[in-house]
């Protein structure tokens, strides 16, 4: 193992290509349709904060079983809450945007990618 392997599987449980192996590919698009899920039921932006925790925890379940991690890595759920969070904000900022701007195009035009802004 490289030195940098090493220090990512004494804090993280795992090694750097499984942490983003996991965390981008395999739990990475759950959370983005968890992140617009909620942004498509109007729902309040705190409700990601929960479904990342438990992908997280899946995450974690995930690169035990598969990859020999360790379960119980809190270093590595923060990780993996952290990113997967990141995640989903981005997508329910996305979609809100997106929202805003077809529900209500008298009030609201788009500005940039995840904003909109009030029509003059």
């Amino acid at each position: 193992m490289t030195p940098l392997d090493t220090f990512m599987f004494n804090w993280f449980g795992d090694t750097l290509f499984n942490v983003v192996l996991f965390n981008l590919v395999l739990i990475g698009p759950a959370s983005f349709a968890a992140g617009h899920a909620v942004a498509l039921t109007w729902r309040p932006w705190l409700q990601i904060v929960f479904y990342t925790g438990l992908l997280s925890a899946t995450l974690r379940f995930l690169d035990y079983a598969l990859a020999g991690g360790e379960l119980l890595s809190l270093a590595g759920f923060a990780l993996g809450w952290a990113v997967q969070l990141a995640i989903a904000a981005f997508a329910y900022r996305l979609t809100r945007a997106r929202q805003m701007v077809r529900q209500y195009p008298w009030l609201y035009r788009r500005k940039g990618l995840l904003g909109w802004d009030d029509r003059p």
